[in-house]
């Protein structure tokens, strides 16, 4: 019977370090798993979403470095056209060619007026690949089509990449100079020489960038974020195999942020956890001692039972009016003895109920605990005394005998040690109303937080808490309520016992 009590106690911590084995299992394998760490990710991530930037940086910039370019041989060829307008006559050959190569173009003509003229003609004929319109009147207008035309410049700036060497473009545009509009062929082999070397300078200057930032983000948030969620992770590995070790709760750090948060909750987390285990050790070597106490004591009260029967054939009065009472103590207490062995488990039978008067019962609760007591502890039962409760009559005898002995004992606790208790009770329907109330000194808000869990809501110091659990246990059983009502001075708790359903 005592492997019963151990094995029903210990049943729920080793359902819960199953559970931990399963939660500490993937925790491991990942833990155990080679691979890159957050670190090395974190580094690796930076580097790529940084040259991602740069890039989505650098496809318009070269876009607007060809249109410069471009826009640069146009003011070039204006400059060209006015030293060749200046001889006021035919250009010779060799000045035309000079003019030609320092703008950088093969031919120039002169737009003004919607007329056209030929100011420096190319040596010989000319067949260029593809003409492109810079100008003002060429732009179209309109949100979309902006877009539409940034989009066709990028895509034909990337393009001089990917074309030939040798090919020729016609270029129509406005110089810096506003007013006039020049006509120019040029090769485009200079273009993708400069924008070859525009684009390895961004390249390099995207790489130094990339690694300044990639190193500056990488130690921020290592520092920030992964070097405390990999100590988090530790401590959740380490704590899981031995949870038991109150050495392995995680010390929350000072951080305000929701790392700091996740520290504290893992912390409290664990201190319950750990409290629980503890508890339920203890739990389990109180049912062993449980079940052997009971044994033995099941066996000296059937022997005080026996000589307590030797005592109704004796004459005298007191002894008459006591000893129905005594016997009737015992019966509870040999009842009670064997069903723990019989149950061999925390859980109370079901109730056995019936409509009983509350009067006698309250009152013999009273006469157990030596209640009134003259000159320093009233006792005062208000209630009628045909008022009867649908209940199990030992185990309401427990539940009041729990709430007055408490009641007694924080009277005595006090300088004075004098007081008063009230036990109060009122039929409302088919609900009784039962209310046990004290003028000593309340109960701590402390203890409020768990006052109806064993070894948790122990009131004075010294107590196990095991009186008010086995109370609410009872009452729960009946299918009432019982709680704690907010009172100026004293302690009050308030049960309602419902009738069963008809």
């Amino acid at each position: 019977m005592a492997r019963d009590v151990i094995g029903g106690a210990l049943s729920w911590p080793r359902r819960l370090w199953a559970g931990l084995k399963a939660i500490r299992s993937p925790l491991a394998a990942t833990a155990e798993r080679r691979g890159p760490g957050l670190s090395a990710k974190l580094l690796l991530l930076t580097i790529v979403f940084v040259m991602l930037a740069e890039v989505l940086i650098f496809v318009p910039s070269v876009a607007n470095f060809r249109i410069t370019w471009l826009t640069d041989r146009l003011t070039a060829a204006r400059l060209a056209a006015l030293a060749a307008q200046a001889g006021e006559g035919r250009v010779p050959d060799s000045l035309r060619n000079e003019l030609l190569r320092t703008a950088q173009v093969r031919a120039v003509s002169w737009i003004r007026d919607n007329e056209r003229r030929m100011v420096l003609p190319p040596n010989a004929p000319l067949e260029f690949d593809d003409v492109y319109d810079f100008r003002a009147s060429a732009r179209p207008g309109g949100l979309w089509n902006e877009m539409s035309l940034r989009m066709r410049l990028i895509w034909d700036a990337l393009a001089v990449f990917f074309a030939r060497d040798d090919r020729v473009i016609r270029v129509l545009g406005e110089p810096v100079v506003a007013g006039d509009q020049m006509d120019i062929v040029l090769p485009e082999a200079p273009l993708k020489a400069a924008m070859l070397r525009y684009a390895l300078n961004v390249l390099g200057l995207s790489i130094i960038i990339s690694i300044i930032t990639a190193a500056l983000v990488y130690f921020s948030l290592n520092s920030l974020f992964v070097q405390p969620m990999t100590r988090i992770t530790r401590n959740i590995l380490r704590f899981s195999e031995n949870p038991e070790d109150a050495s392995r709760i995680i010390v929350p750090s000072d951080r305000r942020d929701e790392i700091g948060t996740a520290e504290r909750e893992l912390a409290h987390m664990q201190e319950e956890l750990t409290h629980t285990l503890q508890q339920k050790n203890r739990l389990a070597a109180l049912g062993l001692a449980v079940s052997k106490i009971s044994h033995d004591l099941r066996n000296m009260l059937a022997s005080a039972q026996l000589i307590s029967d030797r005592l109704r054939s004796l004459p005298d009065p007191s002894v008459q009016r006591f000893a129905p009472k005594l016997i009737a103590s015992l019966d509870r207490a040999i009842n009670f003895s064997e069903s723990t062995l019989r149950f061999g488990r925390a859980e109370e039978p079901a109730p056995r109920r019936e409509l009983l008067l509350l009067h006698p019962l309250v009152s013999e609760v009273g006469d157990g605990l030596g209640l009134p007591r003259d000159g320093a502890i009233a006792w005062t039962i208000g209630m009628e005394e045909a008022l009867r409760v649908d209940a199990d009559r030992d185990q309401l005898f427990r539940v009041l005998s729990n709430l007055c002995r408490n009641a007694l004992q924080a009277i005595e606790q006090q300088s004075t040690a004098s007081g008063h208790i009230r036990v109060q009770a009122s039929r409302n329907g088919r609900r009784v109303t039962i209310e046990v109330a004290d003028d000593g000194p309340g109960v701590p808000q402390k203890a409020r937080t768990h006052l109806f869990q064993a070894f948790q809501g122990s009131v004075r110091a010294g107590g196990t808490g095991l009186g008010l659990a086995v109370a609410y246990e009872l009452v729960t059983a009946h299918g009432g309520t019982i709680r704690l009502l907010d009172t100026e001075r004293g302690t009050t708790f308030h049960i309602e016992l419902p009738d069963r359903e008809s």
